[in-house]
C-alpha cells in the first residue's frame, strides 16, 4: 500500500480565512478519506442549491464530498511535491480554483461518469442570473394568479388589474430576455409562473487515482482526457 505522508506537519499560516480549528478539522478529515478511498476527483458546479446538494451526498453515502475553502483544501492535499500528502496529489490540488470540490469514491470511473453525464437539477433562477432563454406573457387571463396578488404583481412590473375577480394582464409582458441578467423583481415573476431555468450541475474535472491525475473531457473518463503524470520522489 502506498505510504501516507500524514507525519508531515503542514503550516497553515497561509490560509487565515477561517478560525484554525475549522482548518485542521477540514484537513484531518479530507486526509482521512485520502486513505479510505480509492480515487478522488475535483468537480466543478454551477448554480449550486443546499438541498439538492443535500440529497445527492444521501444518494453517494458510500463515498464523500467535501466544499470548502479552496486554500485549505489544497494543504490538505499538498500544495507542492514536498508537501503533498501521497505522490501526485499536488497535481490535483492545483486544480482547486473557483467554484470546485472534492469527491471520494470507490465507485468505477464508469459509474462516475455515467452518473454524472445525466446527473441535473432545474431550479428556478435568482437575481443576477443570466436568463437562458426569452419568458413572453401574452394578454389576458392570467391562470393560477390569486385576486390578492394584483397589487404584488403590479409591484413587480405587470400591467394587470381585476376583471371580474380575474386577474387580468392588459398588454403583452416581456418578463426576460436570453442573457438578460435578472433582476429580483424578474426573478421573482419566473418562480411565479413556474419557469425554471437554473440547472444545478455537477461536472468532475480530474482523477487521481494509484498516485497519477487523469485529466477529464466534458466530464467524462476517457475520451480526451490524459494523464498528468506521477510524481517523483
Amino acid at each position: 500500500m502506498p505510504k501516507s505522508k500524514r507525519a508531515k506537519v503542514v503550516s497553515l499560516t497561509k490560509t487565515e480565512a477561517a478560525p484554525q480549528e475549522r482548518k485542521a478539522s477540514l484537513i484531518e478529515r479530507i486526509r482521512d478519506s485520502i486513505d479510505a478511498y480509492s480515487r478522488i476527483y475535483v468537480f466543478s458546479f454551477e448554480n449550486m442549491r443546499t438541498q439538492s446538494f443535500k440529497e445527492l451526498r444521501v444518494e453517494w453515502a458510500d463515498s464523500r464530498f467535501f466544499l470548502g475553502k479552496n486554500k485549505v483544501m489544497r494543504v490538505a492535499l499538498g500544495r507542492d511535491e514536498e508537501e503533498e500528502y501521497r505522490d501526485g496529489l499536488a497535481g490535483l490540488g492545483k486544480l482547486l480554483t473557483g467554484n470546485v470540490g472534492l469527491l471520494f469514491t470507490n465507485r468505477s470511473p464508469e459509474d462516475v461518469a455515467a452518473f454524472f453525464d445525466e446527473y441535473g437539477f432545474l431550479d428556478f433562477a435568482r437575481g443576477g442570473f443570466e436568463a437562458t432563454e426569452d419568458v413572453e406573457l401574452e394578454a389576458g387571463p392570467l391562470e393560477g394568479m390569486q385576486h390578492t396578488m394584483v397589487e404584488q404583481l403590479t409591484k413587480l412590473g405587470l400591467p394587470v388589474v381585476l376583471d371580474r375577480g380575474v386577474v387580468t394582464l392588459t398588454k403583452r409582458h416581456d418578463v426576460c430576455k436570453a442573457g438578460d441578467v435578472l433582476t429580483p423583481e424578474q426573478a421573482r415573476l419566473l418562480k411565479l409562473f413556474d419557469r425554471r431555468m437554473s440547472e444545478f450541475k455537477i461536472v468532475p474535472v480530474a482523477m487521481w487515482h494509484a498516485d497519477e491525475v487523469t485529466m477529464l473531457a466534458d466530464g467524462a473518463v476517457g475520451g480526451a482526457g490524459g494523464h498528468v503524470g506521477r510524481s517523483r520522489k
